[in-house]
């Protein structure tokens, strides 16, 4: 008899661990089919007369994408819908734990700026199985056909923009002088970056060819030059490196193509601390956070791409609007909304691995210390308080 007590108590555990070693299910409603055991989700938000949207951000730190998280929140908001914003801080598991609790949570569309376009595959597919639109904010979601729109500026053109300043601040098209730079491209596991280095490379292509570009470093490649995580501390690292190792006294460096403003902010550091030639680095960012602008207006940054977040928020609640309404937009969309600023509609260019997905395309533009004040503050995007401190409006 306790043979046989013993017999089953080692049973009962075993099988315990084998339970906590299943994978966690989807918080999303069920239906199991007894004969088949495999799992059913089900749409329980289409008429339950609500109309919910999820926004899923990649980080709350970033400058950027706490803006974006808050607009969007405050637009969907103020068209009457309920909003579940959620911040991943740069963790995949959480982002695909949050879309699956917004999934729960009765979403009828989720926009999500991805932490890794990669992968969200499985969850997006338990979203389109419970009839949930998706649609991908800034960035591309890669690998998945379940991706309905995608909203961003034309992030190709970002790189573009970034080069041609490049070229046109040390007046390169009509020199003789060979130039030496060094880039510092984003993360890797974000597909805009991969756009924002091709914009710029294409660029630069003709005066690399002609060897009027020298990269001492030898690291041009767009692996080799990504920064994990848009780390200012990485960029920063890598660069001092690069300046220790490359160019000692009397060794010019000319410019670094930083992807964005807060690598940016690291180059200024490690071209401040660790940079021994006296001319003046050309550097680039894009975002227009407002450290950077500083740096603009103290001459250690020259110029960032900036993005008018309001306008990428004002596309993406017209286009959940016209879903929400049960219509399929596409181009019509634009002519519908007739929007107050540049927006154009492309079927071929996004294409995530699967389908080219319907992308809604801003225009982003350049700004330096001649155009700031125009661009920035007396659009109010950025205002000044009695002090001089520079503080966002939107």
């Amino acid at each position: 008899m306790l043979k046989q007590i013993k017999t089953a108590f080692i049973t009962i555990i075993l099988f315990s661990l084998v339970l906590s070693g299943c994978e966690p299910q989807p918080h999303v409603t069920e239906q199991t089919t007894e004969e088949t055991e495999e799992t059913t989700i089900v749409d329980t938000h289409s008429n339950d007369g609500r109309t919910v949207v999820g926004i899923s951000m990649p980080d709350v730190l970033l400058e950027r994408w706490n803006r974006d998280g808050a607009f969007l929140k405050e637009q969907f908001a103020n068209d009457g819908c309920e909003v579940i914003l959620r911040f991943a801080n740069n963790l995949i598991d959480t982002q695909i734990n949050d879309i699956r609790d917004m999934i729960s949570g009765g979403a009828d569309v989720l926009v999500i700026t991805a932490v890794d376009g990669a992968a969200l595959t499985k969850v997006l597919n338990e979203a389109r199985a419970a009839n949930v639109k998706i649609i991908a904010y800034d960035r591309l979601i890669m690998e998945t056909d379940a991706v309905d729109y995608y909203v961003s500026f034309d992030n190709y053109q970002v790189g573009v923009l970034q080069a041609n300043y490049v070229i046109g601040a040390l007046l390169m098209v009509n020199s003789d002088k060979i130039y030496n730079i060094e880039f510092i491209s984003g993360d890797p596991v974000d597909n805009n970056a991969r756009y924002f280095y091709k914009g710029a490379m294409d660029t630069l292509d003709p005066f690399l060819e002609m060897n009027k570009i020298r990269i001492l470093s030898t690291q041009s490649g767009f692996y080799e030059t990504s920064t994990a995580q848009w780390s200012t501390d990485i960029a920063q690292q890598r660069l001092q490196i690069i300046l220790n190792s490359y160019y000692p006294k009397g060794t010019r460096l000319d410019a670094v193509l930083c992807a964005n403003d807060s690598t940016a902010l690291g180059a200024a550091k490690a071209i401040e601390a660790d940079y021994s030639g006296t001319n003046h680095v050309v550097l680039t960012g894009q975002d227009a956070d407002i450290a950077n602008i500083y740096n603009i207006i103290n001459g250690t940054q020259d110029m960032t791409v900036y993005k008018a977040l309001d306008q990428e928020a004002v596309v993406t609640v017209a286009l959940c609007s016209s879903i929400l309404d049960g219509n399929t937009p596409a181009e019509d969309l634009i002519e519908a909304a007739n929007f107050s600023f540049d927006c154009s509609y492309d079927t071929t260019t996004y294409d995530n691995g699967v389908k080219a997905v319907p992308s809604y395309l801003l225009k982003p533009i350049t700004i330096n210390y001649q155009n700031l004040e125009k661009e920035l503050f007396v659009t109010g995007y950025y205002q000044r308080n009695s002090s001089g401190l520079i503080y966002a409006t939107k």
